[in-house]
């Protein structure tokens, strides 16, 4: 060959051309992209399949959860108030339950001792008392505070005495936990002129009841079981309260949900 022939022959001096490719390697296929390929499909089809799943997994539990109705949701003003909407179980036989008075806060309302009642209740017994006296009437303390466990006794050991079921014991007499006494703002009050009339109901023909009538009001007092009351509880003209303070207040009003009183003016 001479220097003309080899000027004209063509150079390849790139090997980007397919033809400098050797054969073997130009007719191999292309793997790698393949593969990558598989690995995006696997993977869109494992998310699918996972919110399949979770689809599914939703509506079985809608189906099978227990449904709540509108007994028993409560609204936030069902939780507060749950003890006014369901006094039924802090109730026995129509009588509400009441706390128990610490000793701590009880005072002397008789000569004797015997009997007790919170401080400020007999505090204003007391001034009762004197201007009762200085009227000619002699109010006395039958009976203050009971304990839960005295209560006990006056309500079963009574009640078989006189062979009362629970509920005919109920209208004379609380079961224990449920008694005014408890509280040490409650009072039986006799007419110390007419002692045999000491818890029946002839005490209201006595001055001692007339009295209270007229006058308990100006002391912070009241009767807990006028006739027809709305607990159903037997009338107890000598059973007298003190709803003198915020505490007495709200243990006797609260608990008996108790309606304001339009007097005429």
């Amino acid at each position: 060959m001479n220097n003309a022939e080899f000027s004209r022959k063509p150079r390849n001096s790139s090997p980007a051309s397919g033809e400098d490719i050797p054969a073997a390697l130009r007719d191999t296929p292309d793997v790698a992209p393949n593969k990558r390929t598989r690995l995006f499909v696997f993977a869109i089809a494992g998310v699918v399949g996972l919110v399949l799943l979770a689809a599914i997994g939703g509506i079985l539990f809608s189906l099978t959860a227990p449904k709540k109705n509108a007994d028993s949701q409560s609204s936030p003003n069902n939780l507060t108030s749950g003890k006014a909407q369901n006094n039924s179980t802090d109730h026995v036989l129509g009588h509400i339950s009441y706390p128990e008075a610490p000793e701590s806060e009880l005072a002397a309302i008789s000569a004797d001792g015997r009997q007790r009642m919170r401080k400020a209740a007999a505090q204003k017994f007391q001034e009762m008392s004197a201007a009762a006296r200085s009227a000619g009437v002699i109010l006395v303390p039958v009976s203050g505070f009971r304990s839960i466990k005295e209560q006990e006794q006056l309500f079963f050991n009574i009640g078989a005495q006189r062979n009362q079921t629970p509920a005919q014991r109920a209208s004379l007499s609380a079961p224990p936990g449920h008694s005014e006494h408890h509280t040490g703002y409650a009072v039986d009050i006799g007419d110390g002129t007419a002692p045999a009339t000491n818890l029946t109901e002839n005490f209201e023909n006595t001055k001692a009841f007339q009295w209270l009538q007229a006058n308990a009001a100006r002391f912070s007092f009241e009767m807990s079981f006028p006739r027809n009351n709305p607990q159903g509880v037997s009338y107890e003209p000598w059973h007298w309260r003190f709803v003198g303070d915020r505490d007495s207040l709200e243990t006797f009003y609260r608990a008996k949900n108790i309606k304001p009183v339009q007097t005429p003016q």
